[in-house]
């Protein structure tokens, strides 16, 4: 079996360190003063070795796994599903190497393993304290797993959270940066999706139906709008010719609200979608209609002396 070239380099490391630990077991009873602390911290070495190698292979595990889904394409559901569940549990798996490592590690040396039995034996109180402290940091990281398995949403897919719009970019244990239309960031910890509602708009599909709302005076003729709307969206390959609505959704006292539906492949073609269409239905309007474009009207009464 070909062993991947990013294993290389640890697993060599390791080898020859496990190498030198039977050397420097064999020659330990002839040395003294400085020499005497080669082989614990061989030992350390090992363990960090062994620990890197876990590292790496998770992480080409992941590669390799991935490689056949392609989150680039059209309908990529089932490809975002699988890169989310895949991207967490590789984390999870991740933090349990570098905790296990850490404890073997500590326990390597004898002093610092009697004083691990000591604190646990006399540090009761101290415990419980430091449970409810860590409560919160623990409720964050069951959470980022949860969010792995339940997938409230997925890698790539279109929210609008706290006002902003925009889509998941980074899942993490602890974090969910979410990527707002500007490219601003809006970092979250894990927990408020759990906690607070928020709308996904591609929760089921990867495609999606943007909205457009157009105002405009009483006198419009809303047939002119219907006609010039499908003049626009058969000139442009934003459209999925799936979805195509133009309808009167509100009547104010100076103007008439008209919202327009259309479909898209995914969330970002959708926004380009929704300004695409705002901008040429508002040109149409300008060009042909500046009449029927919102207006106040004043009604002047002339008072007989």
């Amino acid at each position: 079996m070909k062993i991947n070239n990013r294993l290389i380099l640890p697993l060599l490391t390791t080898t020859i360190l496990l190498l030198a630990k039977f050397y420097l077991h064999e020659q330990s009873q002839a040395w003294s003063g400085f020499f005497q602390y080669l082989s614990p911290v061989n030992t350390i070495l090992i363990i960090v070795g062994v620990v890197w190698t876990l590292l790496v292979g998770t992480g080409i595990a992941k590669r390799e796994f991935l490689k056949n889904y392609d989150i680039n394409q059209e309908d990529n559901l089932k490809a975002r599903k699988i890169y989310t569940q895949v991207n967490i549990l590789q984390k999870v798996a991740n933090f349990v190497i570098l905790l296990f490592g850490l404890g073997l590690i500590l326990i390597s040396f004898e002093s610092i393993r009697q004083i691990g039995v000591g604190l646990f034996a006399s540090a009761g109180v101290a415990g419980i304290i430091i449970g409810f402290s860590a409560q919160k940091a623990i409720g964050t990281l069951i959470a980022g797993i949860q969010i792995a398995f339940a997938q409230p949403f997925r890698l790539d897919d279109a929210v609008v959270v706290e006002g902003e719009w925009g889509w998941i970019e980074e899942i993490n244990l602890t974090y969910v940066v979410v990527r707002i239309w500007d490219q601003r960031r809006l970092v979250l910890p894990t927990t408020y999706f759990l906690e607070k509602p928020f709308q996904n708009w591609t929760r089921t599909s990867a495609d999606i139906i943007g909205s457009v709302f157009i105002y405009t005076d009483y006198t419009v003729s809303f047939e002119e709008m219907r006609k010039e709307l499908d003049r626009i969206l058969e000139t442009t390959t934003l459209w999925d010719k799936k979805v195509k609505v133009l309808q009167v959704t509100d009547a104010k006292e100076r103007t008439v609200e008209s919202r327009i539906l259309v479909s898209a492949k995914n969330s970002p073609t959708a926004w380009d979608l929704r300004v695409y269409v705002r901008e040429k239905m508002i040109e149409f309007l300008q060009k042909n209609y500046p009449q029927n474009l919102p207006r106040m009207r004043v009604t002047l009464d002339q008072v007989g002396k």
